[in-house]
C-alpha cells in the first residue's frame, strides 16, 4: 500500500435554488482546475437576504485533493 499526500482548501459555492446546489457548484468549479478530488465536507450553511427575502443560498465546503506522485 502506497502513501498518500492530500492538500485541503476552503470553497464557498452559492446558488440562487439550494445548499445543495451551492455545494455542488463549488465541487463542480473546482474540478476544472483540480484533479484527484476526493471528499468534500459542507462545513457551514448561510443565506444571503435582501429586502427581506433570501436571494442566494451560500455553502463552504472543505475539499480535498491527493498529490500526484
Amino acid at each position: 500500500m502506497s502513501n498518500s499526500v492530500y492538500k485541503v482548501i476552503e470553497l464557498i459555492g452559492t446558488s440562487s435554488n439550494s445548499w445543495e446546489d451551492a455545494a455542488k457548484n463549488a465541487v463542480e468549479r473546482a474540478s476544472k482546475s483540480l484533479t484527484n478530488l476526493r471528499i468534500a465536507e459542507v462545513k457551514d450553511l448561510d443565506l444571503k437576504i435582501e429586502d427581506g427575502k433570501v436571494t442566494a443560498y451560500r455553502a463552504k465546503v472543505s475539499l480535498s485533493f491527493k498529490f500526484k506522485d
